[in-house]
């Protein structure tokens, strides 16, 4: 009859095996598990070309009013009926005129009155800020 050292030495030596023979057949089932995933190409994506929407009177005169805010032009005057706007920036004047056109578009136009070698930049800037806050 075996002593206890001597089976507890053959169970050590079974479960020894049992770890030898297990992991390359768990490696061997994950790997098949993974075989069947089929990565599917990666397309990057293109230009995206929707038609053009005519924006909105509401929405051309609140990117109007919030470029001139983004641009520092403190608004003196507004008149919401006839898509006007003006105000100073400094020595500078300016006017945004916002106006429904025939075929449902809206035109804004910014006009700075004053010494451009101080700013010349302000109209651009105005134009730019109104165009991103339109998602342009």
């Amino acid at each position: 009859m075996p002593t206890d050292t001597a089976r507890s030495t053959a169970r050590a030596e079974g479960a020894f095996r049992f770890r030898r023979l297990a992991r390359p057949a768990v490696m061997l089932a994950a790997a098949l598990a993974l075989h069947g995933c089929y990565p599917y190409p990666y397309y990057p994506p293109g230009a995206v070309s929707t038609p053009a929407v005519p924006a909105s009177f509401e929405n051309s005169w609140q990117a109007a009013r919030g470029a001139a805010h983004d641009e520092g032009v403190n608004i003196t005057f507004e008149d919401r009926a006839s898509g006007v706007v003006r105000g100073t920036r400094g020595p500078f004047d300016v006017t945004i005129s916002v106006a429904p056109q025939a075929d449902g578009s809206v035109r804004v136009s910014f006009s700075t009155t004053g010494p451009t070698a101080q700013d010349p930049g302000l109209q651009d800037r105005l134009t730019r800020a109104y165009n991103r806050r339109m998602g342009r």
